[in-house]
């Protein structure tokens, strides 16, 4: 999977404004795209539920693994983890 690093300019973002910046990311770099996985460091959040459970001290964030598994190609990271957004390339499934 291809990973881009995005650093806010503000510090104090929150999910829905790191979500929008990484959905932006991503239609410029896919031809539309789907968000198969997400995880928020800040509040100890990720989707979909359960993602990280047997993940516990592993080097790959359980929301990474499950995006790779389901065909994820992009992986945006916003301010060095505390944001990640896994993104597949909707392809054949777009038509």
């Amino acid at each position: 999977m291809k990973k881009i690093t995005l650093n806010s300019s503000d510090r104090e973002q929150g999910f829905g404004e790191a979500k929008e910046m990484a959905g932006k990311e991503a239609s410029v770099l896919l031809t539309g795209s789907i968000l198969l996985s997400r995880c928020d460091a800040k509040r100890d959040m990720e989707s979909p539920r359960g993602t990280g459970e047997c993940h516990t001290g592993c080097e790959l964030p359980g929301c990474v693994d499950y995006a790779r598994s389901r065909g994820g190609s992009l992986i945006i990271d916003i301010d060095n983890g505390a944001y990640l957004f896994c993104y597949r390339e909707l392809g054949e499934f777009s038509e």
